[in-house]
């Protein structure tokens, strides 16, 4: 069903709107609307300017219990706003300077690893930089050269440079090492080095003794550094974790507190006397209204009026749906399809009975469907999955199906059918020959829902004060006098009985269909309405007579779709055949392996597919005839705190 909804204006000083949420709306499901856009009808209506006072202390405290595992902490609630600031703005300080700590050595760690790749490379070199940076007269350069210029700068130095030098580590693409070169050739050198593309590494002498030593001393450095670092880490982890409670206690209360804010969004103010007052203007159900109504009713700072005109003047109320437990996983395909409108019938309900019979009619057995019920029950109650919700009551009915047809596991010979063998029972009809009797059934079922979904029609129909689809739709009182008539002749053909006469039969076919085809003249005949026919009289007869057509067409394809129901129980019967005979069971050899896959992969292959052809038959054959959904959805500001 759809829950009724109220469309209230809410309004008082404008100081006062935090404890109006607060205290009331935190209670009460609403839906706002921006009161800017609504309230068309008010002049001097202003926005709210001011700035969210909780947004960063919340952005923080989340910030703060993102890197900690709160899944087994209670959560302690501070006592009032002023002490959760307080905590929040104290635990960011500590916070805040642990992690400049932290930065600091971060960035002294990555100066040391720089130092560490300068002298890394010249660590087998056993010299002292000390040493050999203050030579009087020699220069020592220490660099790099690619390995392509190398062997180049080898016969150099045999041969032109007056140099001498020593290589340290090499990698794939770089020979790294110092050349030394007496003072008075080091300008000439240098120079024909750079032309061998010596790139020059600067070495100073606070490395001190060797490059080795250099090397080993930073290292144990980087460690001392990486220790602080970590400690640091701990430190800042350990904050979080002795006031873990205290935050995620923060974190609610900031939660509610910067969404009741924000509500500030939705508002508007006006200026009257010099006082300001907010306006809250939204949808709320109609249980809700009334309790909040009577909650507020002594309050002087708070004023309600609820709204008598809100469709023409606030469009469509949002849908809302409330239905038993045991079908509320259904209400996932009429969102799929599309909400009820206000005031349309809700079909969730109609869409859980049609849907879990027809199911288990096409795919009736007993194992089977009681494996889909519990499977599928399992998966709803612990991971409240509306499809295995779905799944699970369709078992109830596979198995009842499979109690019908006698079958149990694909093996038909442990129980005996209550009703009769898809496979195997037949039917003598006039005309028609012998049918399986499954078929004959599946299309009078058809028949039957076909003319519950007309009913159906012709009440939403009503509802609407929709004088037109009412009387003279297809699926209006006229196109269930003619279907209804269709059906009962066909009946009593079938039966043996005699047919009504001709002039019975003209009446009962024809003047529906003239009524359905005469639908627009008729129904501005009856409203007074003085719109003329857009088109000519011709035009209006050749297309009354194309859709008539149609519509003729449309009950013969919705009807015979429904065979589909016995063409899959059928089919079901047929597949677990197969799976016996790969088995063995008819050589009396049972490979039982193959019975369980083979029954896997049944529920699972032609599980999905009958799932997918009820769906169809229920969107196309039921849905279309009396359904139009195109409502919106309730969205309320925000969970409510408790129930009334």
């Amino acid at each position: 069903m759809i829950v009724k909804m109220k469309f209230l204006n809410i309004t008082g000083p404008k100081s006062d709107i935090d404890r109006v949420m607060n205290v009331y709306l935190s209670k009460y499901e609403i839906q706002l609307e921006n009161a800017l856009t609504e309230l068309k009808t008010m002049d001097n209506l202003l926005p709210f300017v001011e700035v969210n006072p909780y947004k960063e202390p919340l952005a923080k405290v989340r910030q703060f219990l993102g890197g900690l595992d709160s899944a087994n902490v209670e959560p302690v609630f501070p006592s009032g706003k002023d002490e959760i600031l307080d905590l929040v703005r104290d635990v960011n300080h500590d916070f805040m300077e642990l992690l400049e700590k932290e930065e600091l050595l971060k960035k002294k760690k990555e100066e040391q690893e720089g130092r560490l790749a300068v002298i890394q490379p010249f660590s087998s070199l056993d010299m002292d930089l000390h040493e050999v940076l203050h030579y009087q007269y020699m220069k020592c350069r220490f660099g790099r050269i690619s390995t392509v210029y190398y062997h180049r700068l080898e016969r150099s130095l045999i041969d032109d440079i007056k140099a001498v030098f020593l290589e340290g580590t090499r990698d794939e693409n770089y020979v790294y090492g110092v050349y030394f070169v007496a003072s008075a050739e080091a300008g000439k050198v240098d120079t024909a080095m750079k032309s061998l593309h010596f790139e020059r590494i600067t070495v100073t002498e606070d490395f001190g003794g060797t490059p080795l030593g250099a090397c080993q001393k930073l290292q144990k450095e980087i460690e001392e550094t990486k220790e602080e670092i970590t400690k640091l880490q701990q430190k800042r982890k350990g904050l979080l974790e002795k006031n873990e409670a205290r935050l995620l206690g923060a974190q609610q209360m900031l939660d509610k507190l910067s969404r009741n804010f924000d509500v500030r969004r939705y508002a508007a103010r006006t200026e009257e006397e010099k006082e300001d007052y907010y306006i809250l203007c939204g949808w709320m159900p109609e249980e809700d209204a009334r309790a909040f109504m009577e909650e507020a009713k002594n309050d002087d700072k708070v004023y309600v009026v609820v709204e008598d005109d809100r469709e023409q003047f606030f469009g469509e109320p949002p849908t809302k749906l409330k239905n038993p437990k045991i079908f509320r996983p259904f209400e996932m395909f009429v969102e799929m399809y599309g909400l009820p409108k206000a005031g349309e019938m809700d079909p969730t309900i109609f869409v859980g009975l049609t849907y879990t019979f027809i199911f288990g009619a096409m795919f009736g057995d007993v194992g089977q469907g009681l494996f889909l019920f519990v499977g599928g029950g399992l998966l709803y109650l612990l991971k409240k999955i509306r499809l295995a919700g779905i799944i699970s009551l369709a078992g109830v009915f596979s198995a009842f199906f499979g109690f019908m047809y006698g079958s149990v596991f694909g093996f038909e010979d442990i129980i005996e059918a209550r009703w009769l063998r898809p496979i195997d029972q037949m039917i003598e009809l006039p005309f028609l020959g012998r049918l399986n009797t499954v078929f004959v059934v599946s299309v009078a079922f058809g028949m039957f829902i076909i003319i519950v979904a007309m009913i159906l029609h012709i009440i939403n129909a009503a509802r609407a004060h929709d004088v037109g689809d009412t009387l003279f739709d297809a699926n209006g009182i006229a196109g269930l006098v003619f279907y209804g008539a269709v059906v009962a002749v066909i009946v009593l053909f079938m039966t043996g009985h005699a047919l009504p006469g001709g002039l019975v039969l003209a009446v009962m076919f024809g003047v529906p269909l003239i009524l359905i085809a005469l639908k627009e003249p008729l129904t501005r005949k009856i409203e007074k309405s003085t719109k003329k026919m857009e088109e000519s009289k011709a035009m209006f007869v050749t297309q009354a007579f194309f859709e008539l057509f149609e519509t003729l067409l449309s009950y013969f394809s919705n009807t015979i779709s429904f065979i589909r129901v016995g063409a899959f129980a059928v089919s079901h019967t047929a597949m677990m055949e197969v799976v016996l005979m790969l088995a063995g069971a008819e050589s009396g050899h049972t490979n039982w392996v193959v019975i369980v896959l083979g029954n896997l992969f049944v529920c699972a292959m032609e599980g999905l597919v009958v799932g997918i052809q009820v769906l169809r038959l229920e969107y196309y054959e039921m849905f279309s005839r009396f359904y139009h959904g195109g409502g919106r959805e309730f969205h309320p500001y925000m969970e409510a705190d408790g129930k009334h």
